[in-house]
């Protein structure tokens, strides 16, 4: 893997007729990390997943995966979790990990034997001689998800992988991708839901409209918006406008603000000195759901203007 990467593109393009899906996207993923794509529905990541792992061909642009530069090269060493689910309705739970295993290049024996211990790690040991059909939803989303790490995979891709399920299930899907991660897999995801983005991602990509927008970690992110400062004085009385910024607005008789790019210390100094005091001071960094709102937004806009 060229620099530690195990996923490199560049200027990924993809055209459906006269549209471009996907217009000049860039990724870089570090080896051993969890990377997440972001983006509305509809923004061209299931397509961009594709086209990294060689299901589809781009109509411009590079890409190389595990070092390979053609994708299908590679296919062995990677796990893969479809938007589309889908499962074989009368196959045992056991059975049908072990058949995706296969696919890959398990031995069955092997991956009969995987698929009982992921199982019950997975709290669904009872489950593994039942037949995919009596499952639940969850339940059955979960086996498919087992069934893409069974042949223990230097890459896991997962499109959309949260969606349908429950709370508790989650839970589980989270811990999973930590595991793989810490077993030295590098995790890739596609989601437009913030919160697991949030918790999960050593570092992650924007796209919006088909196009890459923001790249970073986390806190890169958030740091494209302000952190916001909320201040209750001991003596809330006249004059207190004219010390505060500008943009200073009452909220639950305190006030909150942006942060002064010089930090809040000297602001407070005054206060202090004016008598107005501090009974209450507390400063909120933006989450990661408002910066994608922002950038989003922003990308948005951009396109109404061209």
């Amino acid at each position: 893997m060229r620099d530690g990467l195990a996923i490199t593109a560049s200027g990924l393009v993809k055209r459906f007729g006269d549209r471009r899906v996907v217009d000049g996207v860039d990724v870089a993923v570090p080896a051993g990390s969890i990377y997440g794509v972001l983006g509305p529905n509809g923004a061209g990541k299931t397509t961009t997943l594709r086209m990294l792992l060689g299901i589809i061909e781009p109509d411009g642009g590079r890409r190389q995966l595990l070092g390979a530069p053609y994708p299908r090269d590679a296919s062995d060493r990677v796990g893969y979790l479809p938007e589309e689910r889908g499962l074989y309705p009368a196959m045992k739970a056991k059975e049908a990990i072990a058949f995706m295993g296969a696919l890959r290049g398990l031995d069955w024996r092997t991956g009969r034997q995987r698929a009982v211990k992921l199982l019950e790690q997975a709290g669904l040991g009872h489950a593994a001689d039942e037949k995919i059909r009596k499952l639940s939803k969850g339940m059955a989303q979960l086996v498919q998800l087992l069934g893409s790490v069974v042949h223990e995979p230097d890459l896991l891709v997962l499109d959309e992988p949260f969606s349908g399920l429950d709370p508790v299930n989650q839970e589980k899907l989270e811990a999973l991708i930590l595991a793989e991660r810490d077993r030295g897999a590098t995790v890739l995801f596609s989601t437009h839901i913030m919160a697991h983005a949030e918790r999960l991602c050593d570092r992650l990509t924007i796209i919006a409209k088909g196009r890459h927008r923001f790249e970073g970690s986390v806190d890169d992110a958030r740091a494209t918006l302000p952190s916001r400062v909320h201040y209750q004085p001991r003596d809330n009385g006249s004059g207190i406008e004219g010390v505060l910024p500008p943009d200073a607005e009452r909220e639950n008789g305190g006030w909150r603000f942006e942060l002064p790019r010089d930090g809040v210390e000297g602001l407070l100094e005054q206060l202090i000195q004016r008598g107005y005091g501090i009974a209450g001071l507390s400063i909120e960094r933006p989450g990661l759901h408002e910066a994608f709102v922002r950038i989003v937004g922003e990308a948005d806009a951009a396109e109404r203007v061209q």
